[in-house]
């Protein structure tokens, strides 16, 4: 597991599509640039929606990962 220490943390489990990315979206826009996330997710499409979010907005995903049912997603908001 990565050693990566977020700025915050945004916990989307259970939650179904489209809302962990409608939830995302609003925690980086609280967010300061550069700042990190990790987002904990339990809806498997959150694997193709983060990944896509991340590149259509120009955050960076530094990593995902699968551990016991969550999907886990560290995310650097971009520097404006």
């Amino acid at each position: 597991m990565t050693s990566l220490q977020p700025d915050a943390i945004l916990d989307a489990s259970g939650l179904n599509c489209p809302e962990p990315v409608m939830m995302l979206h609003n925690k980086v826009r609280d967010l300061h640039g550069g700042d990190l996330l990790k987002v904990i997710a339990t809806d498997p499409s959150t694997r193709r929606d983060i990944p896509k979010f991340c590149v259509f907005l120009g955050h960076e995903l530094l990593e995902q990962a699968e551990q016991d049912g969550q999907y886990l997603y560290w995310i650097r908001k971009k520097v404006d």
